[in-house]
């Protein structure tokens, strides 16, 4: 991806819930001094949590493990933004990534998950790809545009 990068940050975190809060205030940091909406925050903060919760609550079924959040801005031309963000997990990966990026579809048990998480990444972001192995974990790749920079 081409452009100059304005900032980037790697945090490892461990698989617990209580991490999911830590990533979205990460991610918004990371984005908090551009030129965007309450709504563009706020969609970058729930993809962020949707792919971190899946992470715990699917890649490591809640047994713990390490979760990687690499993520980057990039100034694009005419002063616009990308926000790219990976979320990565070693746990017991997906057999189907396409089945499990449909609408509905949880390992979770039944009445438990909505099964929408992939849905929302890719509702508020402007890419999202997946790829896994089982037994080898899951990278969850998105982007997202931003508006311009704040001219000084």
């Amino acid at each position: 991806m081409e452009g100059n990068i304005i900032n980037e940050i790697k945090l490892e975190f461990e698989a617990v819930s209580e991490n999911e809060g830590l990533a979205r205030i990460v991610a918004a940091a990371l984005i908090a001094g551009l030129d965007i909406t309450v709504d563009e925050l706020e969609d970058v903060k729930t993809a962020v949590s949707e792919a971190v919760t899946n992470a715990i609550i699917h890649g490591y079924r809640e047994r713990g493990g390490k979760v990687i959040m690499n993520a980057v801005l990039k100034h694009e031309h005419s002063n616009n933004c990308i926000f790219i963000v990976e979320i990565c997990d070693t746990g017991v990966g997906i057999e189907d990534v396409e089945q499990a990026m449909q609408p509905m579809f949880t390992t979770g048990m039944e009445n438990e998950r909505s099964g929408m998480g992939f849905s929302f990444m890719e509702a508020f972001m402007d890419k999202v790809t997946v790829t896994s192995s089982p037994n080898m974990g899951t990278v969850v790749h998105m982007e997202k545009r931003l508006r311009a920079l704040h001219e000084e």
